[in-house]
């Protein structure tokens, strides 16, 4: 494959994926099962607030980008991509998709928005193009505190969940299930995504990015 090509078919894969993503987003809270971590937080913030989820969600995103600074992290295109771009497709998708009512329907819903989500991260971080925001600030925290990255994410994803509950997120079965499902597909995706590379190095992961970061809103 040519230089051109690669670049061409990882741009794509880039934006399709942050638009994929942040459609998935919004499956979830149609379905009204759960939503994924970082997405409880937005979604109480946006309750208390009157902002849209993904007006939200770019905010939080862009303040998450700041902390970087003093983190000393360096974003990539897809990092400031992530901020712009997941956002603006979250509210999209919610203007045309409409609540869901029976169980049916939901869980249709919640199933299409993972297995979508996974597909999405296994596109943007294939792209090679750098972590999403929220990833930069959970390799960040670990360098400066040589706490592990597992454990670093954990006590993120538990606070950004208990503050975005107790602001009115939705917290459910989804929420589980995402947690438990996510893994697992992002890494089938991304071998399915792998954009072959000029010379060594891998195709999965980018520079700088550990084996276990996982795309965040």
């Amino acid at each position: 494959m040519s230089t051109q090509r690669r670049l061409a078919r990882r741009l794509t894969q880039l934006y399709v994926g942050l638009v994929l993503y942040g459609a998935s987003s919004a499956l979830l809270v149609r379905s009204g099962l759960g939503l994924e971590p970082w997405n409880v937080l937005h979604q109480g913030l946006a309750e208390r607030t009157g902002l849209s989820i993904g007006v939200v969600l770019t905010i939080v995103g862009a303040a998450v980008l700041l902390a970087w600074i003093p983190l000393r992290q360096r974003p990539g295109l897809g990092t400031i991509s992530n901020v712009l771009v997941i956002g603006m497709a979250m509210d999209a998708t919610l203007a045309l998709v409409p609540d869901a009512h029976g169980w049916a329907l939901r869980v249709s819903l919640l199933v299409a928005g993972i297995v979508l989500n996974g597909a999405a991260t296994g596109l943007y971080i294939a792209a090679r193009f750098g972590p999403g925001p929220r990833d930069g600030l959970m390799t960040g925290l670990h360098q400066l505190t040589g706490v592990s990255i597992r454990l670093v994410r954990t006590g993120i994803e538990f606070t950004v969940v208990a503050t975005g509950f107790a602001l009115g997120g939705t917290v459910g079965i989804g929420t589980l299930l995402y947690a438990v499902a996510i893994g697992p597909l992002a890494q089938l995706f991304l071998r399915v995504f792998a954009v072959p590379v000029a010379s060594g190095g891998s195709a999965v992961v980018a520079t700088g990015q550990p084996r276990g970061a996982i795309l965040r809103p």
